[in-house]
Protein backbone atom coordinates (compact mmCIF):
# COMPACT_ATOMS: atom_id res chain seq x y z
CA UNK A 1 0.00 0.00 0.00
CA UNK A 2 0.97 3.64 -1.23
CA UNK A 3 2.51 5.55 2.09
CA UNK A 4 0.37 8.89 2.88
CA UNK A 5 4.06 10.33 2.75
CA UNK A 6 4.27 9.77 -0.44
CA UNK A 7 0.82 10.90 -1.91
CA UNK A 8 2.65 14.03 -0.36
CA UNK A 9 5.60 14.01 -2.48
CA UNK A 10 3.45 13.38 -5.32
CA UNK A 11 1.17 16.17 -4.91
CA UNK A 12 4.23 18.39 -4.81
CA UNK A 13 5.25 17.34 -8.05
CA UNK A 14 1.31 17.90 -9.38
CA UNK A 15 2.01 21.65 -8.00
CA UNK A 16 4.78 21.94 -9.61
CA UNK A 17 3.21 20.89 -12.99
CA UNK A 18 0.73 22.92 -12.89
CA UNK A 19 2.89 26.26 -12.35
CA UNK A 20 4.75 25.15 -15.94
CA UNK A 21 5.97 28.37 -18.36
CA UNK A 22 3.07 27.39 -20.73
CA UNK A 23 0.33 26.49 -18.22
CA UNK A 24 -1.61 29.85 -18.29
CA UNK A 25 -3.99 32.05 -15.81
CA UNK A 26 -7.03 33.19 -16.66
CA UNK A 27 -10.51 31.68 -17.19
CA UNK A 28 -9.49 27.92 -15.96
CA UNK A 29 -7.66 27.02 -13.12
CA UNK A 30 -3.72 25.47 -13.31
CA UNK A 31 -3.93 22.12 -12.44
CA UNK A 32 -1.25 19.17 -12.47
CA UNK A 33 -2.05 15.50 -12.24
CA UNK A 34 0.55 12.52 -11.58
CA UNK A 35 -0.31 8.83 -11.77
CA UNK A 36 1.15 6.82 -9.41
CA UNK A 37 1.24 2.61 -9.90
CA UNK A 38 0.78 0.48 -6.99
CA UNK A 39 4.42 0.34 -5.76
CA UNK A 40 4.58 4.09 -5.64
CA UNK A 41 6.32 4.97 -8.68
CA UNK A 42 5.69 7.74 -10.92
CA UNK A 43 3.89 6.41 -14.32
CA UNK A 44 2.68 9.28 -15.83
CA UNK A 45 2.14 13.34 -15.76
CA UNK A 46 0.48 16.37 -16.98
CA UNK A 47 -1.33 19.50 -16.53
CA UNK A 48 -3.60 21.89 -17.99
CA UNK A 49 -2.08 24.07 -21.08
CA UNK A 50 -5.62 26.41 -21.36
CA UNK A 51 -8.93 26.98 -21.99
CA UNK A 52 -10.06 24.07 -24.61
CA UNK A 53 -7.04 21.65 -24.13
CA UNK A 54 -7.01 18.22 -22.48
CA UNK A 55 -7.24 18.40 -18.69
CA UNK A 56 -4.28 17.38 -16.29
CA UNK A 57 -5.72 14.42 -15.46
CA UNK A 58 -6.40 13.19 -19.10
CA UNK A 59 -2.83 14.27 -19.90
CA UNK A 60 -1.57 12.16 -17.11
CA UNK A 61 -3.70 8.87 -18.19
CA UNK A 62 -2.67 9.51 -21.37
CA UNK A 63 1.24 9.45 -20.50
CA UNK A 64 0.59 6.28 -18.07
CA UNK A 65 -1.08 4.38 -20.82
CA UNK A 66 -2.22 0.70 -19.08
CA UNK A 67 -0.42 1.52 -16.50
CA UNK A 68 -3.21 3.62 -15.44
CA UNK A 69 -5.17 0.97 -14.46
CA UNK A 70 -5.66 0.52 -10.91
CA UNK A 71 -3.29 3.21 -9.78
CA UNK A 72 -3.69 6.14 -7.76
CA UNK A 73 -3.97 9.75 -9.60
CA UNK A 74 -2.89 12.49 -7.51
CA UNK A 75 -4.34 16.11 -8.92
CA UNK A 76 -4.23 19.53 -7.50
CA UNK A 77 -7.67 20.64 -7.84
CA UNK A 78 -10.73 17.88 -6.97
CA UNK A 79 -11.83 16.39 -10.59
CA UNK A 80 -14.25 18.17 -12.77
CA UNK A 81 -17.92 16.68 -13.10
CA UNK A 82 -18.94 18.46 -16.72
CA UNK A 83 -18.63 18.89 -20.00
CA UNK A 84 -17.83 22.10 -21.84
CA UNK A 85 -15.46 22.10 -24.35
CA UNK A 86 -13.60 18.83 -22.74
CA UNK A 87 -15.59 15.91 -21.10
CA UNK A 88 -15.95 14.94 -17.40
CA UNK A 89 -12.31 14.05 -15.89
CA UNK A 90 -14.53 12.07 -13.70
CA UNK A 91 -15.42 9.34 -16.61
CA UNK A 92 -11.69 9.72 -18.22
CA UNK A 93 -10.48 8.74 -14.42
CA UNK A 94 -13.17 5.94 -14.27
CA UNK A 95 -12.66 4.38 -17.71
CA UNK A 96 -8.88 4.71 -17.38
CA UNK A 97 -9.50 1.89 -14.04
CA UNK A 98 -7.87 4.23 -11.77
CA UNK A 99 -8.44 2.63 -8.30
CA UNK A 100 -7.55 5.53 -6.30
CA UNK A 101 -7.97 9.75 -6.24
CA UNK A 102 -6.21 11.97 -4.01
CA UNK A 103 -7.07 15.79 -4.89
CA UNK A 104 -5.49 19.03 -2.75
CA UNK A 105 -8.03 21.68 -3.37
CA UNK A 106 -11.74 21.31 -3.44
CA UNK A 107 -13.49 22.79 -6.52
CA UNK A 108 -15.03 25.81 -5.71
CA UNK A 109 -17.52 26.03 -8.53
CA UNK A 110 -20.99 24.40 -9.06
CA UNK A 111 -20.94 23.75 -12.71
CA UNK A 112 -17.92 21.69 -12.14
CA UNK A 113 -17.27 20.67 -8.24
CA UNK A 114 -18.71 17.41 -6.88
CA UNK A 115 -16.15 15.28 -9.17
CA UNK A 116 -15.58 13.72 -6.01
CA UNK A 117 -18.82 12.26 -4.72
CA UNK A 118 -19.25 10.74 -8.32
CA UNK A 119 -16.44 8.86 -8.26
CA UNK A 120 -17.01 7.49 -4.29
CA UNK A 121 -20.22 6.48 -5.74
CA UNK A 122 -18.33 4.88 -8.53
CA UNK A 123 -16.30 2.44 -5.81
CA UNK A 124 -13.06 4.87 -6.13
CA UNK A 125 -11.10 5.62 -2.96
CA UNK A 126 -10.88 9.29 -2.86
CA UNK A 127 -8.94 11.40 -0.27
CA UNK A 128 -8.95 15.36 -0.42
CA UNK A 129 -7.66 17.99 1.12
CA UNK A 130 -3.97 16.82 0.69
CA UNK A 131 -1.71 19.83 0.83
CA UNK A 132 -4.69 21.68 0.34
CA UNK A 133 -2.87 25.38 1.27
CA UNK A 134 -0.03 24.62 -1.10
CA UNK A 135 -2.11 23.65 -3.95
CA UNK A 136 -4.59 26.81 -3.50
CA UNK A 137 -1.99 29.80 -3.61
CA UNK A 138 -1.10 28.65 -7.50
CA UNK A 139 -5.00 29.36 -7.95
CA UNK A 140 -5.80 32.43 -5.07
CA UNK A 141 -7.16 34.39 -8.04
CA UNK A 142 -9.09 32.11 -9.88
CA UNK A 143 -10.93 31.03 -6.78
CA UNK A 144 -11.38 34.39 -5.47
CA UNK A 145 -13.28 35.22 -9.21
CA UNK A 146 -14.78 31.66 -9.12
CA UNK A 147 -16.65 32.38 -5.54
CA UNK A 148 -17.40 36.29 -6.24
CA UNK A 149 -18.32 36.54 -9.89
CA UNK A 150 -15.51 39.42 -10.65
CA UNK A 151 -11.98 39.57 -10.84
CA UNK A 152 -9.48 39.97 -8.36
CA UNK A 153 -7.83 43.32 -8.28
CA UNK A 154 -4.33 43.96 -7.18
CA UNK A 155 -3.49 47.52 -7.13
CA UNK A 156 0.14 48.66 -8.19
CA UNK A 157 1.60 52.08 -6.73
CA UNK A 158 5.06 53.88 -6.68
CA UNK A 159 5.04 56.65 -4.39
CA UNK A 160 7.87 58.89 -3.16
CA UNK A 161 8.63 59.17 0.80
CA UNK A 162 6.20 61.87 0.97
CA UNK A 163 3.55 59.37 -0.62
CA UNK A 164 3.52 61.22 -4.22
CA UNK A 165 3.71 59.57 -7.48
CA UNK A 166 4.68 62.77 -9.51
CA UNK A 167 6.14 65.69 -9.52
CA UNK A 168 4.49 69.27 -8.95
CA UNK A 169 4.32 69.26 -12.82
CA UNK A 170 2.05 66.07 -12.29
CA UNK A 171 4.27 64.73 -15.38
CA UNK A 172 6.30 61.15 -16.00
CA UNK A 173 7.91 61.02 -12.56
CA UNK A 174 10.20 57.51 -12.70
CA UNK A 175 10.64 56.71 -9.18
CA UNK A 176 11.58 53.02 -8.57
CA UNK A 177 14.73 51.19 -9.62
CA UNK A 178 15.48 48.56 -12.13
CA UNK A 179 14.67 46.15 -9.64
CA UNK A 180 11.66 47.18 -8.98
CA UNK A 181 10.52 47.41 -12.45
CA UNK A 182 11.48 43.92 -13.33
CA UNK A 183 9.32 42.73 -10.53
CA UNK A 184 6.20 44.74 -12.11
CA UNK A 185 6.84 43.09 -15.14
CA UNK A 186 7.06 39.71 -13.70
CA UNK A 187 3.10 40.39 -12.05
CA UNK A 188 1.68 41.93 -15.19
CA UNK A 189 2.57 38.64 -16.36
CA UNK A 190 0.57 36.74 -14.05
CA UNK A 191 -2.37 39.08 -14.72
CA UNK A 192 -5.04 38.73 -16.94
CA UNK A 193 -5.65 42.40 -17.29
CA UNK A 194 -3.86 45.90 -16.96
CA UNK A 195 -6.26 48.84 -16.23
CA UNK A 196 -5.37 52.15 -16.43
CA UNK A 197 -7.25 55.51 -16.99
CA UNK A 198 -7.18 57.85 -20.48
CA UNK A 199 -5.19 60.30 -17.71
CA UNK A 200 -2.36 57.64 -17.41
CA UNK A 201 -2.20 57.12 -20.93
CA UNK A 202 -2.56 60.25 -21.72
CA UNK A 203 0.73 61.91 -19.17
CA UNK A 204 2.83 58.41 -19.49
CA UNK A 205 1.76 56.88 -22.98
CA UNK A 206 2.54 53.44 -21.36
CA UNK A 207 2.90 50.13 -23.11
CA UNK A 208 1.25 48.40 -20.68
CA UNK A 209 3.20 45.04 -21.64
CA UNK A 210 5.48 42.62 -20.24
CA UNK A 211 8.56 43.26 -21.22
CA UNK A 212 11.35 40.97 -19.36
CA UNK A 213 14.31 38.76 -20.03
CA UNK A 214 13.29 34.97 -20.77
CA UNK A 215 9.83 36.03 -20.49
CA UNK A 216 8.23 32.88 -21.96
CA UNK A 217 4.60 33.74 -23.17
CA UNK A 218 1.60 32.71 -22.85
CA UNK A 219 -1.58 35.02 -23.80
CA UNK A 220 -0.51 39.05 -23.18
CA UNK A 221 -2.85 40.40 -20.27
CA UNK A 222 -5.72 42.65 -22.12
CA UNK A 223 -4.92 46.43 -21.57
CA UNK A 224 -8.20 48.17 -20.76
CA UNK A 225 -8.53 51.48 -20.76
CA UNK A 226 -11.32 53.40 -18.79
CA UNK A 227 -12.71 56.95 -19.25
CA UNK A 228 -14.33 59.19 -21.79
CA UNK A 229 -11.25 60.87 -22.67
CA UNK A 230 -10.06 60.88 -26.69
CA UNK A 231 -6.64 58.88 -27.06
CA UNK A 232 -4.20 59.87 -29.71
CA UNK A 233 -4.00 57.32 -32.16
CA UNK A 234 -0.40 56.80 -32.04
CA UNK A 235 -0.55 55.99 -28.20
CA UNK A 236 1.49 52.76 -27.35
CA UNK A 237 -0.99 51.65 -26.00
CA UNK A 238 -3.18 50.84 -29.00
CA UNK A 239 -0.45 49.34 -30.75
CA UNK A 240 -0.77 45.44 -32.05
CA UNK A 241 1.70 43.98 -29.45
CA UNK A 242 -1.12 43.37 -26.86
CA UNK A 243 -4.92 43.47 -27.24
CA UNK A 244 -6.60 46.69 -25.68
CA UNK A 245 -10.17 47.53 -24.53
CA UNK A 246 -10.98 51.43 -24.30
CA UNK A 247 -14.51 52.14 -22.38
CA UNK A 248 -16.12 54.71 -20.68
CA UNK A 249 -17.93 52.82 -17.97
CA UNK A 250 -17.51 54.81 -14.71
CA UNK A 251 -18.76 52.15 -12.33
CA UNK A 252 -15.78 49.75 -11.11
CA UNK A 253 -18.07 47.18 -10.13
CA UNK A 254 -19.67 47.09 -13.52
CA UNK A 255 -16.42 47.28 -15.80
CA UNK A 256 -15.52 43.89 -13.72
CA UNK A 257 -18.30 42.21 -13.78
CA UNK A 258 -17.76 42.66 -17.99
CA UNK A 259 -14.26 41.97 -17.73
CA UNK A 260 -15.09 38.33 -15.86
CA UNK A 261 -17.80 37.68 -18.82
CA UNK A 262 -14.63 37.98 -20.49
CA UNK A 263 -12.68 35.39 -19.19
CA UNK A 264 -10.80 37.61 -16.88
CA UNK A 265 -9.87 36.67 -13.21
CA UNK A 266 -7.06 38.80 -12.32
CA UNK A 267 -6.80 42.75 -12.95
CA UNK A 268 -3.65 44.57 -12.26
CA UNK A 269 -5.13 48.22 -11.28
CA UNK A 270 -2.11 50.38 -12.77
CA UNK A 271 -4.25 53.64 -13.03
CA UNK A 272 -3.57 56.79 -11.23
CA UNK A 273 -5.12 58.53 -7.97
CA UNK A 274 -8.41 59.36 -9.40
CA UNK A 275 -8.95 55.85 -10.75
CA UNK A 276 -7.28 53.92 -8.09
CA UNK A 277 -9.79 56.00 -5.37
CA UNK A 278 -13.13 55.00 -7.46
CA UNK A 279 -12.24 51.14 -7.18
CA UNK A 280 -11.38 51.80 -3.56
CA UNK A 281 -14.74 53.84 -2.98
CA UNK A 282 -16.12 50.56 -4.86
CA UNK A 283 -14.53 48.24 -2.40
CA UNK A 284 -13.17 46.55 -5.29
CA UNK A 285 -9.63 46.31 -4.24
CA UNK A 286 -8.73 43.19 -3.02
CA UNK A 287 -4.55 43.42 -2.75
CA UNK A 288 -1.61 46.17 -2.93
CA UNK A 289 2.17 45.77 -4.43
CA UNK A 290 3.25 49.21 -2.88
CA UNK A 291 6.89 50.66 -4.30
CA UNK A 292 8.38 53.21 -1.53
CA UNK A 293 11.00 54.56 -3.69
CA UNK A 294 13.65 56.88 -1.13
CA UNK A 295 13.11 60.16 -2.83
CA UNK A 296 11.34 63.12 -1.21
CA UNK A 297 9.27 65.19 -4.14
CA UNK A 298 8.04 67.69 -1.89
CA UNK A 299 5.11 68.45 -4.49
CA UNK A 300 2.70 66.70 -6.80
CA UNK A 301 -0.42 64.68 -6.80
CA UNK A 302 -0.95 62.26 -3.86
CA UNK A 303 -1.52 58.46 -4.63
CA UNK A 304 -5.17 58.70 -3.29
CA UNK A 305 -7.11 61.40 -3.11
CA UNK A 306 -8.82 62.61 -0.03
CA UNK A 307 -12.02 60.35 0.35
CA UNK A 308 -13.53 61.92 3.74
CA UNK A 309 -14.69 58.85 6.02
CA UNK A 310 -15.87 56.50 3.47
CA UNK A 311 -15.08 53.67 2.92
CA UNK A 312 -12.94 52.41 6.15
CA UNK A 313 -10.21 50.32 4.71
CA UNK A 314 -6.76 48.52 6.07
CA UNK A 315 -4.37 46.40 4.91
CA UNK A 316 -3.66 43.07 6.29
CA UNK A 317 0.29 43.40 5.52
CA UNK A 318 1.63 39.42 3.44
CA UNK A 319 5.17 40.63 3.32
CA UNK A 320 7.38 43.74 3.10
CA UNK A 321 11.06 43.51 1.43
CA UNK A 322 13.54 45.66 0.08
CA UNK A 323 13.95 45.95 -3.80
CA UNK A 324 17.36 47.14 -4.87
CA UNK A 325 16.49 51.12 -3.60
CA UNK A 326 12.96 50.41 -3.01
CA UNK A 327 10.79 49.22 -0.29
CA UNK A 328 7.74 46.85 -1.37
CA UNK A 329 4.67 45.60 0.49
CA UNK A 330 2.27 43.58 -0.18
CA UNK A 331 -1.32 42.82 1.61
CA UNK A 332 -4.40 42.24 1.48
CA UNK A 333 -7.48 44.95 1.89
CA UNK A 334 -9.99 45.13 4.19
CA UNK A 335 -13.18 46.86 4.56
CA UNK A 336 -14.83 48.09 7.80
CA UNK A 337 -18.49 45.62 7.96
CA UNK A 338 -17.31 43.57 5.36
CA UNK A 339 -16.82 39.74 6.27
CA UNK A 340 -14.03 38.22 7.30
Amino acid sequence: MIEPGTWSAAMGEAIELAQSPDAPHGENPRVGCVILDTTGAVVGRGYHRGAGTPHAEVMALRDAGERARGATAVVTLEPCSHTGRTGPCTEALLAAGVARVVFAQVDPTSQAGGGAELLRAAGVDVIGGVRSDDAATINTAWTFAVRTGRPMVTWKSAVSLDGRVAGADGGPTPLTGAAARAQVHQLRADVDAIVVGTGTVLIDDPALTVRMAGHVGTAAPLRVVVGSRPIPADARVLDDSAPTLVIDEPDPSVLLTGLYSRGIRHVLLEGGPTLAAAFLAARVIDRIEWYIAPVLLGAGPVALPGMGSDPQAGVDVIDVSVVGEDVRIVGSVRYEGSEA
